[in-house]
């Protein structure tokens, strides 16, 4: 009943469901199999370093990486092509947990930051099969929802050789809820290791050429109730830069539609992206409404805003437009990204503000201070620089701890 729900929004969730329920073929071949599992578009990007490292360290494996969602299937598909294979994880079933892993047949996983799923990692502990919690995090609220199953959650915990943390509190947290210290470390943040590739960058530079001097404002990974905000405080940024060019992407491809619809209904000239058409200087509202561009179009833009935070989503990763060394601005819902956002904050690399209102008077402030966002960039780019390293330590503690003990 999920996926047709879900199918009826995204039409890609109608597709494949036979591997959503571990109807997978088996593989033949003899080669060992390393498994990565990515739930969706962000964990993917973020574990490109990862299993770049994988490849190099371990040659003589195949990467097997699974997602749950379309989109991620498609930007596993766009970063790996055939350098790995891919399939989507089955739901947290038995049999389709033992059929997935009786076809895969892994010599040890990797489950991207903390997608707990009990039947999965019972039954990788039960095969012998070593599962790593990597770019693990773990918020006090969601810490408070797993207290509420405290003795199931310690049960998956301890099965666990190993589980790399993104900051000390995610660290406290885990070993609260019944991990044991010796296998809990901190490792920092994966996505820390973000690398855009030049031609993204290229693309860019390109795409701002043709629209001029003229101010843009992007606002990205917004949610339901979000979008209403954005536009009221476009509408007031507007007062002051009347050629501004608003950019909206949403999150989800299945409010494409009706966020374009939003943009026009309030009254702004509104081009979709997957439209083709240039966008000239009576374009408004640019809707992006493809799929994989996220990072050409924070490097248009003079000035970025991260959704998820205007509403109680809790935010999304504010560390690509950082890499491209755009001022960030963030709502006060950050709380899947808290560390991250805190330092950013406190390094005058972002900005928090509550609501449309503060919204738009910091968009004209920075819009007015070239200097200012100039140096917001560097800052941030900055502590991009200084983070790095996660990727290597979380290999070496891999080599220490699972695939030295499988040779």
């Amino acid at each position: 009943m999920r996926l047709i729900w879900r199918g009826f929004k995204a039409p890609d969730y109608f597709k494949r469901w036979n591997e959503r329920f571990g109807f997978i073929k088996s593989r033949t071949s003899t080669q060992k199999l390393i498994w990565v599992h990515a739930v969706s578009v962000g964990e993917a990007e973020a574990c490109r370093p990862l299993i770049q490292g994988l490849q190099q360290r371990y040659p003589a494996h195949k990467i097997l990486i699974t997602t749950m969602t379309p989109t991620g299937s498609a930007r596993v598909k766009m970063l790996f092509a055939d350098k790995v294979m891919h399939v989507y994880l089955p739901y947290d079933l038995p049999f389709a947990v033992k059929r997935f892993l009786k076809a895969m047949r892994p010599q040890f996983g990797v489950i991207m930051e903390t997608e707990l799923w009990p039947n999965l990692i019972m039954e990788c502990a039960k095969q012998s099969i070593p599962l790593v919690i990597a770019n693990a995090r773990l918020s006090a609220r969601s810490a408070r929802g797993y207290q509420k199953v405290s003795k199931l959650a310690g049960q998956m915990l301890q099965s666990l050789p190993l589980i790399a943390t993104q900051t000390h509190s995610d660290r406290e947290r885990f070993i609260q809820l019944g991990a044991a210290k010796e296998k809990v470390h901190v490792v920092g943040n994966l996505k820390y290791e973000i690398t855009l590739p030049a031609s993204a960058i290229e693309r860019a530079e390109a795409i701002r050429a043709l629209w001029g001097n003229r101010p843009v404002f992007i606002a990205a990974s917004t949610h339901e109730g979000e979008e209403e905000q954005i536009i009221d405080a476009a509408r007031k940024i507007r007062g002051q830069f009347r050629d501004l060019l608003l950019i909206i992407v949403p999150r989800h491809p299945e409010r494409f539609d009706r966020v374009a619809a939003l943009c026009r209904r309030s009254g702004l000239n509104t081009l979709r992206r997957s439209e083709g058409k240039p966008c000239n200087s009576q374009v408004q509202a640019l809707v992006v409404d493809s799929m994989g561009e996220l990072s050409t179009f924070y490097g248009t833009a003079d000035v970025a805003f991260v959704g998820g935070s205007l509403v109680a989503h809790g935010g999304h990763n504010l560390l690509e437009p950082a890499a491209l060394s755009r001022p960030v601005i963030i709502g006060p819902h950050y709380f899947n990204f808290l560390e991250v956002t805190k330092q950013f904050v406190e390094h005058h690399a972002a900005i928090e503000v509550k609501n449309a209102e503060q919204l738009a008077d910091t968009v004209i402030d920075l819009l007015t201070a070239p200097q200012r966002r100039a140096e917001m960039g560097d800052a941030g780019r900055q502590l991009i620089e200084q983070s790095k390293g996660a990727s290597q330590r979380l290999l070496n503690l891999i080599d220490i701890y699972i695939s030295h003990a499988k040779r």
